[in-house]
């Protein structure tokens, strides 16, 4: 036992939950309350909505799914009758009618406190205002004696809106002594440098130290890193947690003279690239096996893209689960064969060349008397396309494989993204992986092997794959570039219009050429009926084409490039501002 007054002990349980998987989850959190029985803790903790899954979406308003939670939290609370450390756990919880994210405290048999968040977030990934109800600021729970404040994720990031009710000051006020945030916190490049801010900014106007738990989970397009951390009041690091692995981590927090505070393990973070990969190779990991495929099944055509998710998959689940299948038409190089031969030797994945000349001779001929009279055109081009992803699905019918469709973010954007099967697919591990970053990604891996990637170590993609000009065969074999810009310029501007939702007149006056940038535009519009029935895929950066950014098919407006008219304010009467005011009010 320890001594009480001087010590509390935290379990920190970074753990992948499943969503829906009510059972496992709370398998998982028992396992870690052992875990943290062992290590003669005081507290576990779980991340958000841990019981249930993160972010449930609209499951979490099914009453059935709701009462599952809830029967699972009464279960966990029961066993902590046994005497061992008290457990705080995310969970939707329903009260007079409404419904919370909640995060409950198990101690001594029983649910001794329960905290709802109070501040909902509604941008980006987030749709929580439509799902729960917004919950009070509120004081600490009692732990061992030990005033223990519990924010809930959103709650520390006042930053967001004006609005926000100030749960870490009113805790503070209230004598909390450590503050614990559980938290259902997304992947995104240079991410963890946001969260340090935030928590930083909290611990100094607190005083208080502070405990960041997250999860570390693909759950559809989003991945969860972990990369958990405490701050010590002094906004010294007291621990972090590593990232993209499930650990569970006891740390010792010591009562001293201004507080507590923890020196506990730090493990070293993945940046940049790095960082993508490993997100890439989680989210699909995670796709794969939480919705029961028995493998994948992916369209080699000794390009990169191709080859980079090929890597993914086998780095992800291994090669015997990851089959290849080269589909050569009349316009494919023989070095495109040969590199895709190369890779999968390189990979050691199962291996197949299945030639298409006969499918698409089939389908030109079943529509010989539809196009009579009509030129030749991208209507025939295209059917190679056709082709090969009927059979990839045909494959996968009969298999089980899931397709790894292989459409980087920059070819997706204007809608070149069609030749091996890419909008007939399950999963697109880098469908928000610009073309530059995927070259980069490619010569990273032969360099660096992830921890605990199940691929073999050394040069996995051939040289000559990340070297030689990129193919498309959307144009009978010209190169990509033949008909867009150079993939830095592409990339560019498409990360101006994308990421930043830059005018055009601000992205010329960049440096850009306006007609190409004008195209491109044009391009991103047009192609949003295409993206609309891709393959989800893992996101990465600030905006994906999924949850992020959601544009009508059907629109009109296009930017006309010209300098954006600046308002008149001399229109609106002083009545109207009145008007307005008092709305806001």
């Amino acid at each position: 036992m320890t001594d009480r007054a001087a010590e509390f002990l935290i379990t920190l349980a970074q753990l992948n939950p499943t969503v829906g998987d009510v059972e496992g989850n709370a398998a998982k959190a028992r396992a870690a309350r052992v875990r943290a029985r062992d290590d003669g803790a005081d507290l576990v903790v779980l991340p958000e909505l841990f019981i249930c899954g993160y972010p449930p979406e609209d499951l979490v308003l099914k009453p059935a799914f709701q009462a599952a939670c809830r029967a699972a939290i009464e279960t966990l609370a029961r066993e902590t009758a046994d005497g061992g450390p008290a457990m705080l756990i995310g969970s939707p919880w329903v009260e007079e009618g409404k419904l919370y994210n909640a995060c409950a405290l198990l101690d001594g048999g029983r649910v001794a406190a329960i905290r709802y968040k109070a501040n909902l977030p509604n941008y980006g990934v987030f749709d929580e205002k439509r799902l729960f109800a917004r919950g009070p600021a509120a004081g600490p729970v009692i732990i061992r004696g030990i005033r223990v404040g519990v924010p809930i994720c959103e709650d520390i990031w006042l930053e967001e809106s004006e609005d926000y009710e100030n749960v870490v000051e009113c805790l503070a006020e209230t004598g909390a002594e450590i503050l614990v945030v559980p938290n259902g916190s997304p992947y995104a490049r240079d991410k963890t440098d946001v969260r340090l801010s935030i928590a930083v900014a909290r611990v100094t106007e607190s005083g208080l130290p502070l405990v960041y738990l997250n999860q570390v989970c693909g759950q559809d397009e989003l991945v969860f890193d972990g990369a958990s951390f405490a701050l010590n009041a002094d906004l010294s690091v007291a621990a972090q947690l590593p990232d993209f692995v499930e650990t569970v981590t006891t740390l010792r927090w010591h009562r001293g003279h201004d507080g507590w505070r923890c020196n506990g393990p730090v493990a070293p973070l993945l940046e940049g690239d790095k960082a993508d990969y490993a997100a890439c190779v989680l989210g699909l990991r995670d796709y794969v096996g939480k919705n029961g495929f028995p493998g994948v099944l992916l369209g080699i055509s000794g390009g990169i893209d191709s080859a980079l998710c090929a890597a993914m998959a086998v780095d992800a689940l291994g090669a015997e689960r990851v089959r290849g299948v080269m589909l050569p038409y009349r316009f494919t190089a023989q070095e495109s064969l040969d590199d895709a031969g190369s890779l999968a030797t390189c990979l050691g994945i199962r291996y197949e060349v299945l030639p298409i000349a006969k499918a698409v001779q089939g389908f030109e001929a079943i529509l010989s008397d539809t196009f009579a009279g009509l030129p030749r055109d991208i209507t025939e081009e295209n059917l190679q396309a056709r082709a090969r992803g009927t059979l990839l699905m045909a494959i996968s019918n009969k298999t089980g494989a899931m397709v790894v469709t292989t459409g980087n973010k920059s070819e997706m954007s204007v809608g070149y993204a069609t030749l091996y099967g890419d909008m007939n697919g399950g999963f697109n591990p880098i469908k928000d992986i610009y073309k530059t970053e995927v070259f980069r990604l490619s010569a990273l891996r032969n360099s660096w092997k992830p921890e605990g990637a199940l691929g073999p170590s050394g040069e996995v993609i051939p040289a000559n794959i990340i070297t030689r000009p990129p193919t498309a065969e959307l144009r009978e074999n010209q190169t990509d570039q033949d008909s867009l810009p150079p993939y830095d310029m592409l990339d560019g501007i498409l990360e101006r219009l994308v990421e930043r939702e830059e005018p055009l007149a601000a992205i010329v006056d960049a440096g850009f050429d306006r007609a190409v940038v004008a195209r491109i535009d044009r391009l991103l519009n047009i192609a949003e009926y295409k993206r609309r029935q891709a393959a989800p895929g893992v996101k990465v950066t600030r905006r994906n084409f999924g949850r992020d950014r959601r544009y009508p098919i059907t629109n009109r407006f296009r930017d006309a490039g010209e300098p954006l008219p600046e308002p008149d304010h001399t229109l609106i009467s002083r009545s109207a501002r009145a008007s307005t005011d008092v709305l806001e009010g």
